[in-house]
């Protein structure tokens, strides 16, 4: 249900409770576990229609706060056994994926999250309500703000939910890259044997293997899947206990430290708290940081997907050295024709993750003084990147890479019509000859191997030996003198 259908049903829903907040009173649907905050963020934020729920992890991280926050305040003798006890039974629901629909509120949202985070404690009040056995709505026994958002503030909540739930994600992210990478890695070994013409600059260079080039698409992602790794690492670092603007205002002197002990077990994650809170409240460098990363994996991604469809163009017309899996007709009008649309779609992901690292960039750097108000275009932003990144590398894998198969006999044929491979004779003739060679094989249509036995330049065992495929795709030892 989207955002804007979410407002529609309130106007018209029959059963309702009143709510208040500073504005005055609203009624909101009964049956609705989130309140009049949350009401208000619907109605004024119809941007995109999409509600937070399309982000599970963000729900789950801010469930985790929750039930961190209640346990740390009943440590501390804040909040009493019977309402932590509800609010943390609460938080497990959300984190087991309960209730995920209540989370209403636009992605795209003014308030640096506040809607946000209401909508969060306004639901984990109501069920926790329920739980005592009370109805929802009856805040008088255990309230959104007084106990849920108890030593809390947007400004320390929102941003570290925003970075546990892009660890989630980042979890998931390199899972998936992984998936990729192994289908890359067999087909480097599936292909190990088949000798083929590099290129630069779209230009004929020196031989190689298919193996040798799909095992760059390799490792490449296990680059990535590094880079990856380490940037998670700066969201480690969260401003929990720093509530407003990282003074701390509100909250008990030991609470920082405890609530990130709490929030470590639920989530056994390593944290840390930020050295200075008021800066950690406004600075968003590990969001660029993190943004940054995604966008070098995307840029990379769609760089090996360009490979694809090129080595794949044709069948006849094109380069045609590899087959992809026909996954679709690729025409309305020409019959038989079949696109790469796989490596097409990925291509567009890549596309996306660049724009939005250009929003993310944009947005940290709007912040101003004591707090950035526009993380919620960076959470969407980093979100919609890691999510479709990760969808993007399995669907390669499964529905292209897999599927692959090679043109041998006429990657053999290009080798062996190819100049290229006069290169490798330049330890046995000098570049001097071998440019004669070239020339001439060039101009005439002639091969590399017949001129440099008419001209007597080698002997056919001597060619032999220096065109084996070993010496032409690995350094190899060469005896000049025994030519």
């Amino acid at each position: 249900m989207t955002s804007t259908a979410i407002a529609a049903a309130t106007i018209d829903s029959p059963a309702t409770r009143t709510e208040h907040d500073l504005l005055g009173a609203r009624d909101v649907p009964a049956h609705a576990y989130w309140g009049v905050h949350t009401l208000r963020a619907v109605e004024n934020f119809p941007i995109t229609g999409t509600p937070i729920a399309i982000y599970p992890e963000l729900i789950r991280a801010l469930a985790c706060i929750k039930e961190a926050a209640a346990r740390a305040n009943h440590d501390l003798g804040l909040l009493d056994a019977v309402r932590a006890d509800a609010i943390v039974a609460a938080c497990r629901e959300l984190r087991e994926g309960r209730l995920h629909e209540q989370f209403v509120v636009d992605v795209i949202q003014g308030g640096a999250g506040t809607s946000t985070n209401m909508n969060a404690n306004e639901v984990i009040a109501n069920r926790a309500l329920e739980i005592l056995g009370h109805a929802r709505g009856e805040y008088q026994h255990l309230n959104p703000n007084d106990h849920v958002n108890l030593g809390q503030s947007t400004n320390d909540v929102y941003p570290t939910a925003l970075k546990l739930a892009a660890h989630f994600g980042i979890e998931r992210l390199v899972q998936a890259m992984a998936v990729l990478r192994g289908a890359f890695e067999r087909k480097a070994v599936e292909f190990a044997d088949v000798l083929k013409m590099g290129r630069t600059q779209l230009q004929d260079a020196v031989p190689m293997t298919l193996g040798q080039e799909f095992s760059t698409y390799a490792t490449m992602l296990g680059e990535d899947e590094q880079r990856l790794r380490e940037a998670v690492e700066l969201v480690h670092e969260i401003n929990l206990g720093g509530t407003a603007i990282g003074t701390g205002i509100t909250a008990h002197p030991d609470y920082a430290a405890r609530v990130r002990e709490r929030l470590a077990e639920v989530t056994d994650i390593a944290l840390v708290t930020a050295p200075n809170l008021i800066e950690a409240t406004q600075d968003c460098g590990a969001f660029v940081q993190l943004s940054g990363v995604l966008k070098r994996v995307a840029v990379k991604l769609s760089k090996t997907c360009n490979d694809l469809r090129l080595l794949s163009s044709g069948p006849r017309a094109g380069l045609g050295e590899i087959n992809l899996p026909a996954m679709q007709a690729g025409s309305s009008i020409m019959p038989g024709k079949v696109n790469p649309v796989i490596p097409e779609v990925v291509n567009q992901i890549a596309f996306e993750v660049i724009g939005n690292d250009i929003t993310v960039s944009f947005a940290a750097e709007a912040g101003q003084l004591q707090l950035n108000a526009f993380e919620p275009i960076i959470a969407h932003s980093i979100f919609k990147s890691v999510n479709h990144l990760r969808n993007g590398c399995l669907t390669l894998a499964e529905r292209c890479v897999e599927g692959i198969t090679a043109n041998r006999e006429h990657l053999a044929a290009l080798v062996r019509d190819s100049i290229g491979v006069v290169t490798a004779l330049n330890p046995y003739i000098g570049y001097k000859q071998a440019t004669a060679v070239a020339r001439e094989a060039h101009a005439s249509g002639g091969s590399v191997y017949r001129i440099v036995l008419e001209k007597g330049l080698l002997t056919q065992a001597q060619l032999d030996h220096a065109l084996r495929p070993e010496a032409l795709t690995r350094p190899v030892a060469f005896d000049v003198a025994g030519r």
